[in-house]
């Protein structure tokens, strides 16, 4: 059965992904395509036409559509939302009762355009309409390879739902275990407190998180009026008088209000360089958020977790890879996978793989996350050729950059199908020695220009893991951190922040074999294990997705190497356009 996933219509993080028979075929963003960071009030058009391309199929070839909203939720949690909301925002209560049946007519509508855009009469083919967090839940326990699992969602909200706590079966089945309603939103927690912080929500989390490492939460105010946390329950309530609040109560036309400020004693933090005290609000911002997803886990999955010791996370907050940290290092844990795609993105494909176990086929799991975009070396070549550069091509270009690495140099690589998710992972991405002191900073000035805060990863060969990072833990997908053993934290210091933790991708052979042999190269020729790696963009961007987006970030960055395809370009000596 040939099912196609689209989801996250005219919001944030359009996507698309396509199932064959069970098997991941193809899945991407459409802000790869767009150029558009998140792709705000896009559909997936161009997202979903790239897989249906990719499949060499056309919209008539498609069996199953699935999307990952469901009216029927809408409404059995409808009144359930009322009740929580009529004190502190009755407008939005109130809305959510008169607007009920046109928010599930014009989802309808942007569904049906969609397909139509790429060949697919609406009318002609079958819908499956799945719970946003059960898509959440899909795309993390369906493709994680495990028998069964305690699942966890937790994201800002779906149709109304917050949090979901659930166990996948042997059998296949997602049963619901319990679920938090949105203004209850650990999401919506940390994303208001992103904006205090001075960053954009449903973007800036990352940030806050990396702040976080610099503070103290005991030196900050104590976060429980705002997130009140039981337990001995599990049970937590947002305070929604003081985050994403009613028009009428915001604070200088932002999401939270006066009273939040009142809390936190301090106005909200404008421009990047000002630390004090907002690193110790990062610091019990995450705090809570840990605390929150611990006592989820020791009350609503104990009892599963006590039996397998598997735990599947998906939904944005679980791009927080401290967190997951935290929740690797329980007793009770022994295992954990995180859908690359955690965030909206990846309901596109979880909404197809709950579709296709729900119609009886096995879903294979995850091994990799290259399901983007390839591009021959006639297509590099190409567009190095229209950019006017000057390029060679090495006799082993593994080599050469290794030994470009080895030097010292900062190296553009672009290779491969483009990865699926936030994180690069060695197929569009910026290349650098490990531990070269004022590595991380000349990246920062030549391209990323990013906060301080944010630390860079290491990509670790897999047969070296357990070694450098201090855990066998698979972590393919820069989706967990760990702390570093002492004796490796200097020797790969550019990749290791402030708190001694790494956010690795830790890379095989077998999945990714030209970035796993250049890694190796790296090895032979300085001791280590690891290269610094950062996505391929510019801050703002999306990462690099064509031969011609990489050409535009390379000239219009302070980049001097790139290796694209088979082909090697320096712009100091082999000139070209804009060469410096």
């Amino acid at each position: 059965m040939l099912i196609l996933g689209i989801g996250s219509f005219l919001e944030h993080d359009p996507a698309a992904a396509l199932l064959a028979d069970g098997r991941v075929v193809a899945a991407a963003e459409e802000e790869r395509f767009s150029r558009r960071k998140h792709a705000r009030r896009e559909l997936p058009v161009r997202a979903a036409a790239y897989c249906l391309n990719e499949a060499g199929v056309s919209g008539a070839d498609v069996d199953l559509v699935a999307v990952p909203w469901s009216e029927a939720a809408y409404y059995r949690h409808l009144w359930r939302f009322v009740r929580r909301t009529w004190r502190t925002k009755p407008s939005h209560a109130v809305k959510a009762v008169t607007k009920a049946r046109a928010r599930n007519v014009e989802k309808r509508r942007w569904v049906a355009e969609t397909l139509r855009s790429v060949g697919i009469d609406p009318a002609g083919v079958e819908i499956a309409w799945v719970e946003h967090h059960i898509a959440h839940a899909s795309s993390a326990f369906h493709l994680s390879g495990f028998h069964e699992a305690a699942i966890l969602t937790l994201d800002g909200k779906g149709e109304f739902t917050a949090t979901l706590s659930a166990r996948g079966r042997p059998d296949g089945r997602i049963e619901v275990v319990d679920e938090v309603l949105n203004p209850d939103s650990l999401g919506l927690f940390y994303a208001t407190l992103t904006q205090f912080l001075g960053f954009e929500a449903h973007d800036g989390e990352f940030k806050v998180m990396g702040m976080a490492a610099y503070g103290d939460a005991a030196r900050a105010p104590d976060l429980a009026p705002l997130l009140a946390i039981d337990p001995a329950t599990g049970d937590y309530r947002v305070n929604d008088d003081l985050v994403w609040v009613r028009r009428a109560k915001r604070y200088e036309g932002r999401r939270f209000s006066r009273a939040l400020v009142d809390l936190l004693g301090c106005p909200p933090r404008e421009g990047d360089e000002i630390d004090q005290p907002y690193i110790h609000i990062a610091a019990a911002a995450q705090r809570r958020l840990e605390e929150a997803a611990l006592a989820l886990l020791e009350t609503r999955l104990a009892r599963d977790l006590e039996r397998h010791g598997s735990l599947c996370l998906a939904g944005g907050c679980a791009l927080n890879v401290r967190m997951n940290q935290r929740l690797l290092a329980h007793p009770l844990v022994r295992r954990v996978f995180v859908q690359p795609a955690a965030h909206d993105a990846g309901t596109a494909l979880g909404a197809a793989t709950a579709a296709a176990v729900a119609r009886g086929e096995r879903v294979e799991p995850m091994a990799h996350a290259y399901l983007g975009p390839a591009f021959a070396p006639d297509a590099c070549r190409r567009a190095l050729e229209a950019a006017g550069l000057a390029f060679r091509e090495p006799p082993d270009l593994v080599d050469a950059v290794a030994r470009l690495l080895a030097a010292g140099e900062v190296v553009a690589w672009f290779q491969g199908r483009l990865e699926w998710g936030p994180r690069a992972l060695g197929a569009r991405s910026i290349l650098a020695h490990p531990g070269r002191p004022g590595t991380a900073d000349r990246i920062n000035a030549d391209v990323k220009l990013r906060e301080r805060w944010r630390p860079f990863c290491p990509s670790v060969l897999a047969e070296r893991a357990a070694e450098v990072l201090g855990s066998a833990h698979p972590a393919p997908f820069m989706t967990l951190s760990f702390d570093v053993p002492s004796s490796w934290r200097d020797r790969i210091g550019e990749t290791v922040h402030v708190d001694g933790t790494a956010r690795p991708q830790v890379v095989d052979a077998a999945t990714s074999p030209l970035y796993h042999r250049l890694i190796a190269r790296f090895e032979q020729l300085t001791g280590l294990p690891a290269v610094l790696n950062t996505s391929f963009n510019r801050r703002g961007e999306p990462v690099v997705c064509t031969p011609e987006d990489a050409l535009a970030t390379f000239l219009g960055s302070g980049l001097r190497l790139l290796a694209i395809g088979p082909y090697l370009v320096d712009r100091r000596i082999d000139g070209g356009a804009d060469a410096r």
